[in-house]
């Protein structure tokens, strides 16, 4: 498989994970959901989800298994998080690599294709996701306004490096007319 396609998500959302929705999952029969923490669901610097994201996901449970999957080495951080939104996790995921990510879609007993992983990073999540056949979703990251002017470098650089590879980053405007 070339890097455009491995770095190509199945779906650009164009907006945070709070933009994902119950209908989409049902729209692409996504029946569980493997997503990324720092900085998809909680800002680098803040030690808890928001009200609005324990509302979102209360809300994606309906309809879809969850499993936190993160590269961040803190299990007081992930593991806090997790706890806080009632959900299983892995913490120090090493993402691409896809051992870990496995333990949670296997304990999903699922089919792989009925599996998103949702993540804010091209070269961790996507490709992670991608490795696996799993249905990426991309998401733009949950920063704070100070945070934001020094992280989108190397955002900008996962970007332009996918597109030269040639995958397509243009948000999906048909994933809001379900």
């Amino acid at each position: 498989m070339s890097w455009g396609k491995l770095l190509q998500p199945d779906l650009v959302l164009g907006g945070s994970v709070l933009d994902l929705t119950p209908e989409l999952l049902e729209k692409h029969d996504l029946k569980g959901l493997v997503l990324d923490v720092d900085e998809t669901l909680v800002p680098i610097g803040r030690p808890r989800a928001s009200q609005a994201l324990h509302d979102r996901i209360a809300e994606l449970r309906e309809v879809s298994q969850l499993w936190l999957v993160s590269n961040n080495a803190s299990e007081t951080r992930i593991g806090g998080i997790a706890k806080s939104l009632e959900l299983p996790y892995i913490h120090f995921a090493a993402k691409p690599f896809r051992r870990k990510l496995w333990r949670a879609v296997s304990a999903m007993d699922l089919p792989v294709a009925q599996v998103g992983m949702v993540g804010d990073r091209l070269f961790t999540d996507v490709l992670a996701g991608n490795r696996m056949g799993l249905f990426t979703i991309l998401v733009e990251p949950m920063v704070d306004a100070g945070e934001a002017v020094r992280r989108s470098p190397v955002r900008s650089f996962e970007v332009w490096i996918s597109q030269i590879l040639g995958a397509s980053l243009t948000p999906d405007r048909r994933s809001s007319d379900s």
